[in-house]
């Protein structure tokens, strides 16, 4: 099993939409990042687990569990002219973009804050959520850091 944070920002998806969804699941579309898009295509598995992090707001930080529900798939919104993903380099027979659908496991009993894990960044060495210049929305974790976080609950 692997474990993942992705970003969102609340105003626009937060884990109250998640929670809301139909099956509780709901497709992660949008990303454009190259390295993002890799790690759904080969490292996320059905079952891995899933820090829901809520970034740009006034307390970013981790707030709930998700699991990876599907495997990575094409995202339809490459292809739509009107939609704000729109990719005109994308093709249907050769698409450039892929997401995969997340499942709602829970809330967390608290937001685990960013500044509260930037205090605690020497006990989680090397975890890239808080490495300098780290900006993807996707990002593994490891399972001890994983553990450590849940820990702070």
């Amino acid at each position: 099993m692997n474990y993942w944070l992705m970003k969102s920002e609340p105003d626009c998806f937060s884990i109250d939409d998640l929670k809301s969804r139909p099956k509780k699941t709901e497709a992660w579309d949008g990303v454009r990042n190259y390295q993002a898009r890799n790690f759904m295509r080969d490292g996320m598995k059905v079952g891995d687990g899933v820090f829901f992090y809520h970034s740009n707001c006034e307390i970013p930080g981790i707030v709930g569990l998700a699991t990876i529900a599907s495997t990575a798939y094409p995202d339809p919104t490459q292809f739509i002219k009107d939609h704000e993903h729109y990719d005109p380099t994308a093709k249907p027979e050769e698409p450039r973009w892929l997401l995969v659908d997340v499942k709602y496991q829970r809330k967390l009993k608290r937001t685990i804050s960013l500044a509260e894990l930037k205090a605690k960044e020497a006990d989680m060495p090397g975890f890239q959520l808080l490495m300098k210049g780290n900006r993807l929305s996707i990002i593994p974790v490891r399972a001890d850091h994983w553990n450590y976080v849940l820990a702070l609950e």
